[in-house]
């Protein structure tokens, strides 16, 4: 049995979906929507995960943006447009926008196939992150990776990771105005270049900086928004997955309407 179907069937989920070539097959909400705590095995014990009670939202409606995004525009001094995908890396790395330039130890551009259907967008790097250079290496990385297998998501070929920041700031504290927007312009370019047909924000931070919206992470999940004409879910960390267990459920919740929207997507 696969290292996969075995954390299935450990996680008691029944059936999931099934590759078959680049499509998905969507299992019903029923068989999957009550899954317990994800990565129960390589994490330190806790309590078994529940299903936090969600009011009742539309799942087949993509809400507009108010405000979109448009940092490639908003900052074309820079003129980002028409880079490569490693040129754009290579200029990220030399950046020096802002103050967390002067204590990172490297940029953090981000990881997986820039051929990707999904975008991961999370907050900003850890310290392992601020070390090694990738992105979601650290224990949330860790989680985060065995949610993407869980899901049937290969890290390499179907997903692309990165963060708002593309540097660590200290001791992890929590993004700046500034630095969020000093880092936008690298963000809208990458998005440019990924053209993923869904994107999965990871947290507060990043849920309410691609959708220009002070609404809570609680507010903006549930429900399938609009990024520039590509569908957004909004979710929660997997870093505040490790200090509140207790809502891997919502998480999944929250990867079955990705699932089903990029389904309803390729049916059009």
């Amino acid at each position: 049995m696969s290292r996969r179907l075995s954390l299935v069937e450990a996680m008691g989920l029944g059936p999931l979906w099934q590759r078959r070539g680049v499509e998905y097959v969507y299992a019903s909400t029923a068989a999957t929507e009550a899954a317990p705590a994800l990565l129960a095995d390589s994490l330190p014990a806790s309590t078994p995960a529940t299903a936090t009670p969600q009011p009742a939202a539309p799942q087949n409606t993509i809400l507009p943006t108010t405000l979109p995004v448009n940092a490639v525009a908003l900052h074309d001094t820079k003129n980002l447009q028409g880079l490569s995908f490693s040129e754009l890396k290579a200029e990220v790395a030399r950046c020096q926008d802002c103050r967390l330039s002067n204590t990172r130890n490297q940029t953090v551009f981000g990881s997986g196939s820039p051929q990707a259907r999904w975008l991961f967008i999370g907050e900003a790097p850890g310290e392992n992150e601020d070390l090694q250079g990738e992105a979601f290496v650290g224990a949330a990385g860790i989680l985060l990776n065995n949610i993407l297998q869980a899901a049937g998501l290969d890290r390499e070929h179907d997903v692309y990771i990165t963060n708002i920041l593309k540097c660590r700031p200290p001791v992890n504290r929590n993004p700046q105005a500034d630095e969020v927007a000093a880092c936008q312009v690298y963000l809208a370019a990458q998005i440019a270049l990924l053209k993923p047909e869904l994107i999965v924000t990871l947290g507060r931070f990043a849920s309410q900086t691609l959708l220009q919206s002070k609404a809570s992470i609680g507010q903006l999940r549930g429900q399938v928004h609009d990024y520039q004409g590509i569908p957004l879910v909004a979710s929660l960390h997997p870093a505040y997955l490790l200090r509140n267990p207790q809502e891997k459920a919502a998480v999944w919740r929250d990867l079955l309407l990705a699932k089903k929207t990029l389904q309803a997507a390729n049916k059009d």
